[in-house]
């Protein structure tokens, strides 16, 4: 009896490639393309959707809509708005994962009566005993398993993730084996609810006044004097330094924020050299949580190198994490995640940056 999954459709020639490659392995495939921008509530019942995903007959599936646009707006829209006024720089890809893709995915798999679920993710899974194991995808260029640590063993040990043994090239060229309509489609790169990709005037065009409130908040020095003012601390990052308006002998990035205040600090680029930071919201993937300090890779943002450091664990929740070289950047917001070889052992958000002021 064929295995039925049920298959994440984004419209991307990911998501159609994976989809295809199952068919073509065997499975019976039905496809869930899930809606988050609409304006209403959401509605947990799965309709017909036109959307075709291959022109060959051969790889042609059901596809069927399930809105969460509610759920988007409460666990990804929100959680983006806060963390910012947090004075935080935060992905919503992670977040939007696990409460909203594999969220949807396993409703629509419920209703479809379908054993497992798949996306069009380059990462990869092993089954070991009775835990899934999740790893790196062959193609280190678009490697995801950064966006995916905050999975548990409840939701991967139900999932497939065909694109993880092939690189880009290959699925290109898959795509077009497979008759699949986005195949010359263009990759997005943009936050998929932030128009033009502007999260500054996002912000503005959610906030009272459109943050008029927090505008004339202080630029800091490294010796604490007030060099500039600024238009409102949520629309800076670590690291920043274009759009700034200063004036120095030397370039200027930011280096902290200060929400409480609404104080942006900012200094010389030696000053975002950092090699200890602070990560809570701790989920652990491959290993039960650690008590006791040990050695293993991590990055600390979705392009950066793996690179070897000391986790150092503080309560089940919260742990220091210390790399053998300075990182430049550490983002409070961002995900530190953790591996083992090519094994997600789990990761965590950023809470603070110890910088090194060498």
């Amino acid at each position: 009896m064929q295995q039925h999954v049920v298959t994440g459709i984004s419209g991307g020639v990911d998501s159609a490639v994976a989809a295809c490659l199952l068919v073509e392995q065997g499975y019976r495939v039905s496809g869930v393309h899930i809606r988050v921008l609409d304006q209403d509530a959401d509605r947990l019942q799965l309709e017909p959707s036109p959307m075709v995903v291959s022109e060959l007959q051969d790889f042609a599936f059901p596809v069927y809509t399930l809105n969460l646009s509610g759920s988007f707006r409460e666990e990804v829209i929100d959680y983006f708005r806060q963390e910012y006024l947090e004075g935080k720089t935060p992905n919503p890809c992670m977040v939007c994962n696990r409460k909203i893709k594999w969220k949807g995915l396993l409703i629509a798999a419920r209703m479809l009566e379908a054993e497992a679920i798949a996306t069009g993710h380059y990462a990869r899974m092993a089954r070991e005993g009775k835990r899934t194991r999740l790893l790196r995808g062959v193609d280190r260029q678009k490697d995801q398993s950064y966006f995916l640590w905050m999975l548990g063993q409840e939701e991967l040990s139900r999932t497939l993730l065909p694109l993880g043994p092939y690189r880009k090239p290959e699925v290109r060229a898959m795509a077009k084996r497979f008759g699949v309509r986005a195949a010359e489609k263009k990759e997005s790169q943009e936050i998929c609810f932030v128009p033009g990709n502007d999260y500054r005037e996002f912000l503005k065009s959610t906030m009272p006044g459109r943050g008029t409130d927090l505008e004339g908040g202080q630029f800091v020095d490294p010796a604490g004097n007030v060099i500039g003012t600024h238009h409102g601390y949520p629309f800076y990052t670590v690291g920043q330094r274009r759009g700034l308006g200063l004036s120095s002998h030397e370039p200027l990035y930011v280096n902290r924020i200060e929400a409480a205040a609404n104080r942006v600090h900012v200094g010389g680029k030696s000053l975002l050299r950092c090699s200890r930071l602070k990560a809570a919201m701790l989920n652990w993937i491959a290993i039960d949580p650690p008590a006791e300090p040990f050695r293993a890779k991590a990055r600390i943002r979705y392009r950066d190198a793996v690179e070897p450091c000391t986790i150092l664990p503080e309560t089940p929740q919260l742990t220091e994490v210390v790399f053998d070289s300075p990182k430049q950047s550490v983002t409070p917001g961002q995900a530190v995640v953790f591996y083992r070889e090519d094994e997600v052992l789990g990761g965590g958000v950023i809470t603070e940056a110890l910088h090194d002021r060498t």
